[in-house]
């Protein structure tokens, strides 16, 4: 028994120096950034107490006696939007979309400020995260925790039944969050389900309004252009020591659209006050204010016509039109065409890689994906530079504020290509971070066969993803046929085996074995059955 003990022990303790020398790999391959600095750490500690002063509270409307609450995932720390619900005497809806306040602690031109600039974004790793502010700001300070009293910058909304903004005002608040919910949570409640012990009668009835007016505000977001990619997340469960045991999927609930369509709206309303006032500046021959949009370009148009020749195999089309309005109704009709067949994974793939990257700019050219005229980023400051320029910004131009703030547009839209290269980089990380936990958790299976479909086809073999996990590894073109020659047809996307006349193509269901796994490159072979 102490012997099996110690075995164990000894396992468990090779795992961990294991997955450890793993994090370092990936940490210097992509330069993630590494603990904060003694001098970032130090102003920190110098940072107010939560105890927030009279003088503050007089500067700002105050919500605290108004229903408010957050949802947000299971381990979520960082809270940094909440939502508050009224019902008006004219019986319309007051709706407050509150942001943490980030920007009332980090000042520019400190050093907490350079160093959030230098990350651009929080990182989300599996088995990790990189935040881009100190755990006391981000977790303590500015999350919006339940029962304590915060400062936000909010966007209140007077919204009829029929979800249309009768109007709104954007403005500094302090208000003391009611409930803390998960998105689960959230959706029992709507269900009537909810085990909660809370008095959650008028939360109940607030979720079920606010559900109603999103689903209507999602709506007229399709009709009006947006285009509906979604699709699963995938998520694993760890053990004890950051292995994988099990990979799940996360479909989108109603109360994570619920969520989505409100902070979408205060997005939108903040970039529209900003981007139509300076409009009217251009008109009156005056110097516009720059600002920092999220924008997305239309798609170039050789790319959406390779998609639809090659989805033509399927037995899909998509009509392709020079009328962007047109592409986003072709696009959404291919997205539902391809609901539950074997190619599904594989064209919302290629469609969404066939459109634009969403950047930030200080140039707006409006928000192809989203069928927004004006948009921005607004509602994560916590974990999204970008978003604590925006509130920079529309202090100083909507609510007069004196604070250090970058205005000058080359200094702006310098900034705004630092934080989309930021974004990219912490992309391919969390990319990366997938595929590593894909490799360990498949490490475990060599040996066992799976159903998979072809999901990539080049001259070196056969890209395969798993359909239960969505794993994906290489079958090497010589283990295919062994004693054949395969040839690879690259306009039709399949390899070709002579003498057979076996054909592999994309979204071919087939049967695989796994043979090899190479976890620190992130590599895993199969072969067919």
């Amino acid at each position: 028994m102490r012997r099996e003990k110690a075995i164990k022990r000894k396992n468990r303790n090779q795992q961990q120096l294991k997955h450890q020398a793993t994090v370092e790999t990936r940490e210097a391959e992509y330069t993630l950034p590494a603990d904060f600095s003694d001098e970032v750490l130090n102003e920190v500690s110098k940072l107010p107490s939560e105890t927030i002063p009279q003088s503050e509270l007089m500067r700002r409307r105050d919500m605290r006696d108004v229903l408010t609450f957050t949802i947000d995932p299971d381990e979520a720390k960082d809270f940094d939007d909440a939502l508050s619900f009224q019902i008006l005497d004219t019986g319309n809806y007051q709706i407050g979309i509150h942001i943490a306040d980030v920007t009332h602690y980090v000042q520019e031109q400190t050093a907490l400020d350079d160093e959030a600039y230098q990350r651009g974004t929080s990182i989300y790793l599996v088995d990790k995260v990189i935040p881009m502010l100190p755990e006391r700001l981000s977790n303590e300070l500015c999350s919006l925790r339940p029962n304590e009293d915060k400062l936000c910058m909010s966007v209140i909304v007077e919204m009829d039944q029929q979800a249309k903004v009768i109007r709104h005002k954007i403005c500094r608040t302090v208000i003391r969050s009611n409930h803390r919910l998960t998105y689960r949570q959230a959706q029992e409640l709507l269900e009537n389900s909810s085990q909660l012990k809370v008095d959650s009668g008028q939360l109940r009835e607030a979720l079920q309004i606010l559900n109603g007016l999103a689903k209507t505000l999602r709506t007229n977001r399709f009709r009006q252009g947006a285009i509906n990619f979604e699709t699963p997340e995938v998520h694993f469960r760890l053990d004890e020591n950051n292995e994988p045991v099990e990979i799940f999927f996360h479909n989108s609930l109603d109360t994570n659209h619920l969520i989505e369509e409100f902070m979408l709206l205060a997005n939108r309303i903040v970039a529209t006050a900003i981007g139509k006032r300076s409009k009217e500046e251009i008109q009156k021959a005056q110097e516009a204010k720059p600002f920092v949009y999220r924008v997305h370009d239309n798609p170039d148009p050789e790319k959406i016509g390779k998609l639809s020749t090659f989805i033509k195999r399927f037995g899909l089309n998509l009509k392709v039109s020079s009328n962007s309005k047109t592409t986003h109704k072709h696009i959404n009709a291919l997205l539902d065409d391809c609901q539950g067949m074997p190619c599904q994974t594989l064209v919302e793939t290629l469609a969404i890689r066939s459109m634009a990257k969403a950047v930030y700019s200080t140039d707006n050219i409006g928000h192809y994906g989203l069928a927004f005229p004006y948009y921005t980023h607004f509602t994560s400051p916590i974990r999204r530079y970008p978003d604590m320029m925006v509130h920079r910004l529309v202090s100083r131009y909507l609510l007069q504020s004196k604070a250090k703030c970058r205005t000058d547009k080359d200094e702006l839209e310098q900034a705004c290509v630092h934080c989309s290269e930021c974004e990219l980089a912490a992309q391919m990380a969390e990319r990366d971070s997938v595929k590593e936990m894909h490799a360990r958790w498949i490490s475990s299976h060599i040996g066992e066969e799976f159903d998979a479909i072809i999901s990539g086809v080049t001259e070196f073999g056969l890209f395969v993803q798993l359909a239960d996990t969505l794993t994906e590894g290489l079958v090497p073109i010589r283990t295919i046929e062994p004693h054949d020659y395969m040839q690879f047809d690259e306009d039709n996307y399949c390899l070709i085996a002579a003498r057979s006349g076996n054909v592999y193509t994309l979204s071919d269901k087939v049967r695989v074995r796994v043979t090899k796994v190479d976890i620190e490159r992130k590599l895993i072979d199969f072969v067919l059955v």
